[in-house]
């Protein structure tokens, strides 16, 4: 699969401080919360203990210059960070699509986000399509995964823009018969990665099986709430003309 894309984190980070402020024409507060300075908050806000060994795999499949997997390179010889970071609440992502009606040449440019609070009304953490295998066609060559945090640091000199994601499993090997669409369920809670942010293609919408989840009552829920109470979904290929290609 061709890719022709590319995604930049926002111009600015979130500063390691609390704040508050007022919206103009408005009588509600907002008050952002404390994002981590290092990795070892940014572990502790995340409630992953783990994160620093997934950053030493990470940087272990950066820096290596071999065919190993680095998941087999004993993690004591891995690299170690625990120093400064800096943390974003979205990224953009601009990709070929020339079925859509779109900008200069076919590019399309899209936002995806990442925030403990979005518009005041509760966290967003969105679902991006990840390539995982360039040389597969569609969605034989992508994985689809939830950003739980984007995030900078500066190793050897080399800055690495990455974001904390958790996967998701695709169900089965073909797309459903009933609706044409790929399913995927989440993982167990604790499969955390972090990926370099070149390898994720563009935001993923998902809808929950709501055949699947009876004892639930979708008026119950709230938007921001969907991809934690639910467990399986269908990858929307409808979402726009560029998802129905790469996702049929």
């Amino acid at each position: 699969m061709s890719v022709k894309a590319h995604v930049s984190l926002a111009r600015t980070y979130r500063m390691p401080f609390t704040h508050s402020f007022m919206h103009m024409n408005s009588n509600r507060s907002i008050i952002e919360r404390t994002r981590a300075r290092n990795m070892k908050d940014l572990a502790t806000e995340l409630d992953i203990p783990q994160l620093l060994n997934i950053l030493r795999r990470f940087l272990q499949s950066q820096l290596q210059d071999d065919d190993r997997d680095p998941e087999d390179v004993p993690l004591d010889e891995c690299p170690f960070y625990d120093g400064s970071v800096r943390v974003y609440h979205s990224t953009s992502s601009t990709f070929y699509a020339p079925s859509d009606v779109s900008g200069l040449h076919g590019m399309r440019r899209e936002h995806i986000r990442c925030s403990p609070m979005w518009r005041n009304e509760g966290p967003r953490y969105d679902c991006v399509f990840v390539v995982t295998n360039p040389h597969a066609e569609g969605m034989l060559g992508l994985d689809v995964a939830r950003v739980l945090c984007f995030f900078s640091f500066k190793y050897l000199g080399t800055i690495y823009p990455c974001a904390v994601i958790r996967w998701f499993d695709r169900i089965g090997d073909d797309p459903n018969t009933d609706t044409g669409m790929w399913m995927v369920r989440t993982r167990n809670t604790q499969d955390i990665a972090i990926i370099h942010i070149d390898t994720i293609y563009r935001a993923a919408q998902l809808i929950p099986i709501y055949a699947s989840h009876r004892h639930i009552d979708p008026a119950s829920v709230k938007p921001n709430e969907s991809y934690d109470k639910f467990y399986s979904f269908y990858v929307n290929k409808f979402a726009d003309h560029h998802a129905f290609e790469i996702a049929s």
